[in-house]
């Protein structure tokens, strides 16, 4: 019988994303492609016998309540399972990013100890747990890649050819909240059609972000014109501060200012936990 794991949470990036509205409560419609990509935290899970709930850091000092212990916390309430879990993390992945870094920490979390804990919770039921921690939680759990539309609750599966990409974190980060509530942004973008993307997955559209996330952090533009010196076309990914763009060649990455963060990716096909929970459904249709 297990009694710990070692396992990882991938980042994801978006290929594009559009403000195609706002619905009346204020929230905005979109459409987007999360992508997931090799730059990962790494979670260590242990089973506690005393039921506690107990969580180190090895790398960035994360916040006491963070989603990693929220989704233990929710998990363990749902199931009233018994046990409990000593979970260390090793952050790598930027917070403020746009990368979702800890929405995937959530989705692991609740993969692992839904194994570990024997609960044996299917997906959709660990999804249900998940929108209620966090939007992009329930991305990570599904484990393909996806095409995202409404408020982000409609996913459909695609799949993209294999790519390189270079990520860039500058120093600032940015609250999402702050870019969604500027009175500058664009929110009327047509609605797009899979097929149109799927001709050019990685220069289809743009990020309706970006212009109002480049007035609010210097260090976006700084980011985006470092790419541009190096013959590349970057955009902003989600509505952090992480810009990235896609690679055909190699690139010399020695010209990078010292304090941004520079990281060469693959994009994921599936992510690594991809069937830790059985599916409601037979099969997964892929576009």
């Amino acid at each position: 019988m297990h009694s710990l794991y070692d396992i990882s949470a991938p980042a994801k990036l978006n290929l594009f994303l559009h403000i195609t509205g706002r619905r009346t409560d204020g929230y905005h419609l979109l459409q987007s492609v999360f992508m997931l990509i090799d730059w990962c935290d790494t979670l260590h899970f242990e089973r506690r016998a005393d039921g506690q709930i107990s969580r180190e850091d090895l790398a960035a000092l994360l916040p006491l309540d963070d989603l990693v212990v929220r989704a233990a916390r929710a998990l363990k309430s749902a199931s009233g399972s018994p046990f409990g879990a000593h979970i260390v993390i090793e952050k790598r992945i930027p917070a403020q990013a746009g990368m979702g870094g800890g929405s995937s920490d959530a989705a692991s979390t609740l993969l692992a100890l839904n194994r570990l804990w024997k609960i044996d919770y299917s997906l959709e039921k660990l999804k249900q747990i998940g929108l209620g921690l966090g939007a992009d939680v329930p991305f990570f759990l599904g484990g393909h890649n996806a095409w995202v539309e409404g408020v982000g609750e409609k996913m459909t599966p695609v799949i993209l050819p294999a790519g390189r990409f270079l990520v860039v974190k500058p120093v600032e980060g940015l609250e999402t909240r702050h870019i969604f509530s500027d009175s500058s942004l664009k929110r009327d973008s047509e609605t797009a059609i899979i097929s149109g993307f799927a001709a050019n997955p990685f220069g289809f559209g743009r990020n309706d972000l970006q212009d109002v996330a480049q007035k609010l952090c210097p260090g976006v533009t700084q980011a985006l014109e470092w790419l541009a010196d190096l013959g590349l076309s970057g955009r902003m990914t989600g509505s952090g501060s992480a810009v990235f763009a896609s690679l055909l060649q190699p690139v010399d990455l020695q010209s990078a200012p010292s304090a941004f963060q520079v990281r060469l990716c693959n994009n994921l096909l599936v992510h690594p936990l991809s069937g830790w929970a059985s599916s409601d459904s037979l099969s997964v249709d892929c576009v």
